[in-house]
């Protein structure tokens, strides 16, 4: 049981998700949790709206069991698996965000100022929780996948459309964190 609960080493956890990836390559598949939604709201019927939802989603069902099969095993490990659901994150950035407002920092897994029962009370906090899904939203569809679809799969077929997806990620999350965080909070 120990063994499952310290974090893996990149040696061990690496080579599995190449691992994965050659398999999943090997039978003609692509892994990305974004088309997972594409496939729920085509189920739900939104095919009839857009064309973007039309498409063959029977096929894609396999990767409907990749999305619940996260679900079950976040929440194994979050209720099971973890002592606690904090994350380990450096003492100078709890610092930081406690300056921010977030007392929460470095105790809870997502900050309760944001997602927590009383943040639907505050008009600031679902304005930011609108926009930037929105805009999450808007990303994916624009960069034709999300983060681990590029990062992962795009990546690991040598595609590059997901190495300056990529980039852009990483650029687009250090104009977050260094230019607009500080100006909303």
């Amino acid at each position: 049981m120990e063994l499952i609960l310290q974090p893996w080493p990149w040696y061990v956890s690496g080579p599995l998700i190449a691992l994965v990836l050659f398999l999943l390559l090997f039978v003609g598949k692509n892994f990305g949790m974004s088309s997972n939604l594409r496939t729920l709201c085509t189920i739900c019927g939104a095919d009839k709206k857009s064309d973007f939802f039309k498409f063959n989603w029977k096929s894609q069902k396999w990767n409907l069991v990749v999305m619940i099969g996260a679900i079950i095993g976040g929440f194994i490990g979050a209720n099971f698996l973890t002592e606690s659901t904090a994350v380990a994150i450096n003492p100078e950035t709890v610092e930081q965000l406690q300056e921010l407002g977030f007392s929460s920092a470095g105790n809870a897994y997502l900050p309760t100022e944001l997602y927590g029962l009383e943040a639907l009370t505050d008009i600031k906090s679902i304005l930011i929780l609108a926009v930037g899904g929105l805009l999450v939203g808007f990303g994916t569809r624009y960069a034709g996948g999300c983060t681990s679809g590029h990062a992962i799969s795009g990546l690991s077929n040598l595609q590059l459309p997901s190495l300056i997806a990529v980039i852009g990620f990483f650029i687009g999350g250090l104009f977050m964190i260094h230019v607009l965080y500080p100006l909303i909070f």
